[in-house]
């Protein structure tokens, strides 16, 4: 399997551990339209990757991904009409994660923040700098958390603190998202990908039969969830894309004032 062809991604390997980094630095790996895209084809080509038992994700420079780009979502506010066409992509990220049976571990680096924490989320294991906030603040946007988060966020931490974390979208530190059982392990900024690529190496030279259907088998439970959520969370989405709140926000945000709202 040949990556080349994708441009927000690099890819690099360590015997038969294959290492995805999204690769938008300057830019904290915010989500455009170019990664949106990749995201829905790049977990479906690592299934069909002879050459990699295990996968780790992870994001270059000092952050895992901050999330929707800000520009692709002010088109969208000023009427683009791309969502549809976007959201529809946005099941195939979550379902192409939970259809990899290779296990994949998330090195979360820096921030991972709205789809970028959901992504690390719906990793089978996760690793976390000290350094790293995660968060899903869609509601500080004006926007229903619908990428997936209302999937995998209560199943994580239950219902109570979920909701909470997804109806505020406060940010959550490494230390008490280990201690809550958002993530798995803390780690030291600098051995956050050498861990999560050496517990990588350890499945790998594992019995990979065994623990691929053992994840399988785990996950056959949130695939059925997802799917009896993701279209309601998504078309809510895609409603509220189009609300003044969010083209409140997103102004407040380009003009590095707090957003007034309002709309119901």
């Amino acid at each position: 399997m040949n990556y080349d062809k994708y441009t927000c991604f690099e890819a690099s390997r360590q015997g038969r551990v294959l290492t995805l980094s999204m690769n938008r630095p300057d830019d904290l790996n915010a989500v455009n339209k170019d990664m949106h895209d990749e995201l829905g084809s790049i977990f479906y080509d690592a299934q069909l990757d002879d050459q990699a038992d295990v996968i780790v994700l992870t994001g270059a420079g000092r952050a895992f991904s901050a999330g929707g780009d800000l520009a692709y979502m002010k088109r969208i506010a000023d009427g683009s009409d791309e969502p549809m066409l976007r959201l529809v992509d946005a099941k195939r990220i979550v379902f192409s994660l939970l259809d990899l049976e290779k296990p994949i571990i998330a090195a979360v680096n820096g921030h991972a923040m709205g789809l970028g924490a959901t992504i690390a989320l719906l990793c089978d294991t996760i690793f976390m700098s000290t350094k790293a906030k995660i968060a899903d603040p869609h509601v500080k946007i004006g926007v229903v958390a619908g990428d997936g988060g209302c999937v995998i966020w209560p199943q994580l931490i239950g219902y109570a603190k979920a909701k909470e974390y997804l109806m505020t979208g406060d940010p959550i530190g490494a230390d008490d998202a280990e201690r809550m059982g958002l993530i798995n392990h803390v780690t030291l900024p600098e051995e956050t990908l050498p861990a999560a690529q050496a517990f990588a190496k350890r499945l790998a030279d594992g019995p990979t039969a065994a623990i691929r259907w053992t994840k399988v088998s785990a996950n056959i439970g949130l695939k059925q969830l997802a799917h009896s959520i993701m279209d309601t969370s998504l078309a809510y989405e895609w409603l509220s894309f189009q609300s003044a709140d969010h083209r409140e926000a997103i102004s407040a945000f380009l003009e590095k004032r707090e957003p007034s709202f309002g709309d119901t």
